[in-house]
């Protein structure tokens, strides 16, 4: 099977017109350029493939067997080229994205409706981890990109900036008088906290804004994500460290209030993890365009 893809092109639009003539024109190349290639296939696979006359090529016996795999390997790349142009266009594909149960629901989602309505034959699967773990599966080819939380590095991957996010302290209306004036952040210790669980970026953001300012995060609660601590929050279990953008309603409403701090937690933002150096497929790049990115 080392014979040129060519010999096979000639080979079979022969075989279709029943005429060197039509297959050359169809080819665009020469009558002797088919005859010569013909030889060169029937010389390779050990006899005749054609009957030749004046009025044209009748297929022998064997030229006959191997039209049938032939043809049928034709209709498939032509298949497969017809699915490419689908996937260029839109009108088919798969996009495979990683992104924690916060980020999805209050980030990602309304971006999935958006395109969904615009591209509804686009299969789309989401693989709820926490930042690290998107990232490791990035590089293990398992997902197309990453919704993450930055700050994160990671030299194999690149990563965009999109929206700002802003994390704040709240508590239930019965913390409301420590939200009169900047609330310092050693007197934390005072009162019972409560945290995402170790591991995830947003965990070690705080711990490392704490750190900076002299203080150490002791939690009496640790939990496995946003809304839950909300949740613990308003039911007054304690203090908790959540992003603004994602409770606007619950402040709004009073269910819970804002403590501002002293020193205020650094902004950082949603990124949009890829990997270096791989190409995104058609539907992966045409979402990234839906995805707000940060210029700045």
């Amino acid at each position: 099977m080392d014979h040129n893809t060519e010999w096979y092109r000639v080979f079979y639009w022969t075989a279709k017109l029943g005429s060197l003539t039509k297959a050359a024109d169809k080819l665009h190349i020469t009558q002797p350029a088919v005859s010569h290639t013909l030889k060169q296939l029937e010389a390779s696979l050990g006899g005749p493939l054609f009957f030749r006359s004046a009025r044209g090529v009748t297929m022998t016996t064997e030229g006959e067997e191997l039209y049938r795999y032939v043809e049928e390997a034709f209709r498939l790349l032509e298949l497969g080229e017809k699915k490419l142009a689908e996937m260029q266009n839109l009108a088919y594909g798969e996009i495979n994205i990683g992104a924690s149960d916060t980020l999805c629901k209050h980030f990602l989602l309304p971006q999935l409706e958006r395109f969904h309505r615009q591209y509804p034959d686009i299969r789309v699967r989401v693989t709820n981890r926490t930042t690290p773990e998107t990232i490791a599966l990035l590089k293990d080819g398992q997902i197309d990109f990453g919704i993450v939380n930055l700050p994160a590095e990671d030299p194999k991957a690149e990563f965009r900036a999109s929206v700002p996010l802003q994390e704040c302290l709240i508590g239930n209306p019965a913390y409301a008088e420590l939200a009169r004036r900047p609330f310092p952040l050693e007197n934390l210790k005072q009162y019972p906290l409560l945290l995402l669980e170790p591991g995830g970026s947003t965990r070690r953001f705080l711990d490392a804004y704490a750190a900076a300012n002299g203080v150490q995060l002791k939690p009496e609660f640790e939990l496995g994500s946003l809304d839950l601590l909300v949740q613990f929050a308003q039911s007054g279990f304690g203090l908790t460290f959540v992003t603004r953008n994602f409770i606007e309603e619950e402040l709004a409403s009073g269910k819970l209030v804002e403590i501002p701090l002293a020193p205020p937690i650094p902004e950082r933002h949603v990124g949009i993890a890829t990997l270096k150096g791989v190409p995104l497929s058609a539907a992966a790049k045409r979402f990234l365009e839906f995805l707000p990115i940060n210029e700045k």
